[in-house]
């Protein structure tokens, strides 16, 4: 496949459809990635609960729309970082799954000194409609190409103005990426050192999908009792790099029947996952 420069002629391109399959073991796999442990966690790590399936897990199998973008657009992986993801559940992820995979690009923008690509993808079943996912990747260096600028952090809503409803600590283990990647991300600028410095950073650091999976475990508990068929949807803007080690706190701001915003920081306040919200249904 040649593959083609960043440009705006590139909105509604389609990927080829992809058959994806996963088991129980790539789901344990996900939740330790995403820092699960046995004492609080067992139903999604212990094959005699289930187990149940984390609903972030869906940014596994929709990250082939991405893999998709990847061949068949002209950018270079040590520039790449993960803009913005969000997901949005039919019905409950199974353990055991096989899924016809649809993507296509939903926008480009061109921000001056970079880009900015949306990618969508579906995920169907023998049922139908399983999830919907959607990112955006930010290409540093690949913008002036004359396309248009987009929407602006400034246009998106922030989060209110008093003390959050809920605060839930999260904490990461300085292994963390090496066992994340192993549900399939395994872009290098997250375990080698000298592949990050190539891109400029003096480390490597936390995947984004990581981040978001852990604030989504927080969401999960303390909004859906722990019940992945209370989970609806959930998405936010990657704000700053996690650090190995790093306590992840997450704030969540109850707005509405069914509805929150959500934040992600670290534990010296520094905003990680910002511009979030979820929705959920009513447990118990």
């Amino acid at each position: 496949m040649t593959r083609r420069p960043i440009s705006s002629d590139l909105v509604g391109l389609e990927f080829p459809v992809t058959r994806q399959t996963w088991s129980s073991k790539d789901t344990m796999l996900y939740a330790l990635g995403v820092g699960a442990r046995p004492a609080d966690d067992l139903d999604y790590v212990y094959e005699g609960r289930g187990p149940k399936v984390l609903p972030t897990y869906a940014v596994i199998p929709g990250g082939t729309a991405l893999g998709g973008m990847m061949r068949a657009v002209e950018m270079r992986l040590e520039m790449l970082l993960h803009g913005e993801q969000s997901i949005e559940l039919v019905r409950p992820l199974p353990p055991e799954a096989s899924v016809e995979v649809t993507g296509r690009i939903t926008e480009v923008w061109d921000k001056g000194k970079a880009a900015v690509l949306g990618v969508e993808s579906v995920a169907r079943d023998a049922d139908g409609d399983l999830f919907r996912t959607h990112a955006t990747l930010f290409v540093r260096g690949a913008g002036g190409f004359g396309g248009e600028r987009g929407p602006s952090a400034g246009d998106v809503e922030v989060v209110p103005d008093r003390a959050p409803d809920i605060v839930a600590r999260l904490d990461t283990r300085p292994e963390q990426g090496a066992v994340y990647r192993l549900s399939g991300d395994r872009n290098p600028i997250h375990i080698d050192p000298e592949f990050a410095r190539m891109g400029g950073f003096d480390a490597p650091f936390m995947h984004g999908l990581c981040t978001y999976g852990i604030v989504g475990r927080a969401v999960l508990r303390e909004l859906c009792a722990d019940d992945p068929a209370a989970f609806r949807s959930f998405g936010g803007r990657f704000a700053d790099r996690v650090q190995y080690g790093d306590t992840i706190v997450t704030k969540i701001w109850r707005t509405g029947d069914g509805e929150a915003i959500v934040q992600g920081e670290t534990g010296d306040g520094r905003v990680v996952l910002s511009q979030a919200r979820t929705t959920f249904a009513a447990v118990g």
